[in-house]
């Protein structure tokens, strides 16, 4: 792969045609602002990160999760691309590619658009639906296709959907992004049918001809053969995209996780500042003092901005050690598990931590218990909705689907996916606000 024909400005939609324009914005820059003005970005304002919506402590959600992502990544495109003019393509001064921040801070910003309510617990649950549940019954009369699609359903591969597909009304190419701003946030370039045992996947089939335009319109690198299902290498600034998330996620967590006083004061402390030599910690505490700060929020975000800055630093720093590898498509794993010693295992402590007093946490649990529980039940009155549209009760429930979706489709796969579409695209109060109606819980008093 090379940089000049990884970097594109060429929309989706509008391949042939580029609008007048009449200001000073790049095409990238348009990418990002079409994001932050959309429906889907806003309603993430309302989707749980980890914790669940706050009360007294307001902790992340995704959208405030993706706003801190994509300006992490800002960064991190911005530094890779210095680094890389200055040291290796003097050539590519004044052009695209000097607009790396700009496209993987956009990427940053869409990555989690395709989540659905209740973090990874709604996810699950529209996966065991047609695993484990009802659903199951399905199986005999989709396409095998269909059913790798909607058995493994994934949030990156459903955010993809959301900028790329034509739904009703709308126009052709979706979003109408940029090729390389859709090709960054596609974490699993391939077929759900290649998922494996983690169950990732980049593109639902309904997707997959678009997906292969922009790849190959790139030059990325197809790893299967014709007649295979359909597998690329990542485009490369996928690694920084997953960078900037896996920092924020991380180490913001940990933040909240003070916050709300699941983790001490003391605990927080070491953990964040574990990513520094004695020195280095030394002059953080030394100037905690000098700068006469005694809240202890205060005192962790100062320590969180230093560690967030330590690890921009160190996977810029892998990315350029490893750039010939990734060109090439055959660089493993991730940045973060390719920075140095002492940053990566001080990471891989807070993920520990994380996962036994974090994630495992009573706030935590409780909120994907419920999640999955409405989410079940959501997918279970829909879907037995679009089996059987012409009953009473369907149309009553069809009715309260948004017109952008083929809900009405003649063939069942598609209402299927209107299906997924609907409740995916569904804030976490909405999702319980449906649920509690179709149960009777509650009423509208006017």
């Amino acid at each position: 792969m090379n940089w000049q024909q990884l970097i594109t400005n060429k929309r989706l939609g509008q391949e042939d045609h580029h609008p007048e324009r009449h200001d000073d914005r790049t095409e990238f820059k348009r990418d990002y602002d079409r994001l932050i003005f959309s429906a889907p970005f806003r309603r993430m304002q309302n989707k749980t990160q980890v914790f669940p919506l706050p009360g007294s402590v307001f902790v992340h959600n995704r959208l405030t999760h993706c706003l801190e992502v994509a300006s992490v990544g800002m960064s991190l495109g911005n530094d890779v691309s210095r680094a890389l003019l200055r040291e290796r393509y003097p050539e590519l001064r004044n052009t695209l590619f000097e607009e790396l921040g700009q496209i993987v801070s956009a990427a940053c910003l869409a990555h989690d658009m395709g989540n659905p309510p209740f973090g990874h617990s709604g996810e699950k649950a529209i996966q065991t639906f047609f695993t484990e549940g009802k659903g199951l019954a399905l199986r005999e009369r989709v396409s095998l296709r269909f059913w790798d699609d909607i058995t493994h359903f994934e949030g990156n591969a459903n955010a993809f959907r959301i900028l790329s597909h034509q739904f009703k009304g709308r126009r052709k190419g979706g979003f109408v992004m940029t090729y390389s701003m859709l090709a960054s946030i596609v974490k699993y370039p391939w077929a759900a049918s290649c998922a494996g045992k983690k169950g990732k996947f980049g593109f639902f089939a309904s997707e997959e001809s678009f997906f292969q335009r922009i790849a190959d319109e790139q030059g990325l690198l197809r790893l299967s053969a014709e007649g295979e299902p359909l597998k690329y290498a990542r485009h490369p600034l996928v690694y920084l995209v997953e960078a900037a998330d896996d920092i924020c996620y991380e180490i913001m967590d940990i933040e909240d996780s003070h916050k709300l006083k699941i983790l001490s004061f003391d605990e927080t402390a070491d953990l964040l500042l574990a990513f520094f030599d004695d020195e280095t910690q030394n002059n953080i505490r030394k100037r905690i003092i000098d700068e006469g700060m005694t809240d202890k929020n205060e005192m962790i975000v100062y320590m969180r901005a230093c560690a967030i800055g330590k690890l921009e630093n160190e996977c810029v720093k892998a990315f350029i050690d490893n750039e010939e590898l990734i060109l090439k498509g055959i660089f493993q794993g991730s940045l973060i598990q390719h920075i140095s010693d002492r940053q990566r295992k001080a990471y891989q402590h807070c993920c520990d931590v994380s996962m036994e007093k974090i994630y495992r946490s009573k706030p935590v649990l409780d909120v994907e218990l419920a999640g999955y529980k409405i989410m079940e039940t959501l997918m279970d009155q829909m879907t037995e909705a679009v089996l059987h549209p012409s009953r009473y009760y369907s149309q009553q429930l069809i009715c309260r689907v948004s017109s952008q979706y083929d809900i009405h489709a003649a063939d069942l796969e598609s209402r299927i996916m209107a299906v997924l579409d609907y409740i995916s695209g569904m804030t976490d109060v909405y999702a319980l606000d449906v649920y509690q109606k179709i149960n009777g819980i509650s009423l509208p008093i006017v």
